[in-house]
C-alpha cells in the first residue's frame, strides 16, 4: 500500500533547569493512501468519450439536417431547428438519467428519446437522400443511432438496479415530498386571499359606519354619567359637532373650526370626522 509523509503537531515534556514544560513537536506521520480506483478512472474515460462523440453528432446532425431544411427556408432558421431534433433526444437522456430511481418516468423518457431518435435519423437519411448519395445519409442516421445507443449503455450501467417494492418506496418518498412543496405556493394564496378579505371587510365597514363613533380611543370628549362637567355651558365635542350639522355645516374642516370656537379647543379631526360619518348614516 502507498504512503506520503504527513505532520502533525504533538505536545511533549521539555525540561530546563528543573522546570518541565509541554512544547510542540512536528512529528511525521505516514497515513495509508488509499490505492488508485481504476474503474472510476475508466468510467469517467468513458464518458468523456461518449460526451464527445454525441458533439460530433450534434454537429453533423445539425449541418446535414440544417442544409436540408434551408431549401426552403432562410439558413439561420433553418440550421436552428435542425439543433432541436438532436437537442430534443438528449435532454430526454438527461430526464431519463434524473428519473433512474422512478422506474416508470425513466421508461417514458427513453421510449419519447427513441422517437426523437428515430426522427432525427429520418431527417439526416432524407437530406443524403436528395443530396442524391443515399450512403452518406445512412452513415450519418447511424451516427445518430451510435450516439444515442452509447449513451443508453452508459446510463444503464451507472443507474442503480431497484427491486419492484424499493422503487415504490421512492415513489411515495417523491410523493410526500412532493405535497410538502405544493403546500407552500397554496399556503402563500390562502393568506392573500384572507387578507383581501380583511381589508375589503375593513372597507365595508367604514363607509357603514359600524364603527362605534363614540368610542373615545382618541380623545374622552362624552364624559360618563357619574361625572360632573366643570363648565356646564361648554358643549361636548359630539353636541357641538350634531349643533353644525343641523346648522347645515357639513364640511368637515368647517365643523372643526366651528367645534373649535364653541369648545374652546380644537378637536381632533378623525373624531369630527367619525361624527360626521354617523351623522350621515342616520341622515
Amino acid at each position: 500500500m502507498k504512503t506520503r509523509t504527513d505532520y502533525r503537531t504533538e505536545y511533549v515534556p521539555h525540561t530546563v533547569g528543573g522546570k518541565t514544560r509541554m512544547v510542540p513537536v512536528q512529528v511525521e506521520v505516514p497515513p495509508p493512501v488509499a490505492p488508485r480506483d481504476w474503474d472510476q478512472l475508466a468510467i469517467n474515460a468513458v464518458t468523456a468519450l461518449v460526451t464527445v462523440l454525441v458533439l460530433v453528432c450534434v454537429v453533423w446532425s445539425t449541418v446535414s439536417i440544417g442544409d436540408l431544411l434551408a431549401r426552403v427556408v432562410v439558413e439561420p432558421a433553418a440550421y436552428g431547428a435542425a439543433a432541436v431534433f438532436d437537442l430534443a433526444w438528449i435532454a430526454l437522456m438527461i430526464i431519463e438519467w434524473l428519473a433512474r430511481y422512478t422506474p416508470a418516468r425513466a421508461y417514458k423518457a427513453r421510449a419519447a428519446g427513441y422517437v426523437a431518435l428515430a426522427v432525427a435519423m429520418g431527417a439526416v437519411g432524407t437530406h443524403g437522400w436528395i443530396a442524391g448519395d443515399p450512403a452518406i445519409g445512412i452513415i450519418g442516421a447511424v451516427v445518430s443511432g451510435l450516439a444515442k445507443g452509447t449513451w443508453t449503455i452508459l446510463l444503464d450501467y451507472q443507474a442503480t438496479p431497484l427491486d419492484e417494492r424499493t422503487a415504490a418506496f421512492l415513489e411515495q418518498e417523491l410523493a410526500e415530498a412532493g405535497a410538502e412543496l405544493s403546500r407552500i405556493p397554496v399556503a402563500r394564496r390562502v393568506n392573500r386571499a384572507r387578507a383581501l378579505l380583511e381589508g375589503e371587510r375593513r372597507a365595508l365597514d367604514a363607509d357603514s359606519g359600524s364603527a362605534n363613533p363614540d368610542r373615545p380611543d382618541d380623545e374622552e370628549d362624552d364624559p360618563g354619567p357619574n361625572v360632573h362637567q366643570l363648565n356646564p355651558g361648554v358643549p361636548t365635542l359630539k353636541d357641538a359637532v350634531r349643533t353644525a350639522w343641523d346648522s347645515g355645516i357639513q364640511d368637515r374642516d368647517a365643523v372643526a373650526r366651528y367645534v373649535g370656537k364653541a369648545t374652546g379647543k380644537a378637536p381632533s379631526p378623525d373624531t369630527v370626522e367619525r361624527y360626521l360619518r354617523a351623522l350621515r348614516v342616520g341622515a
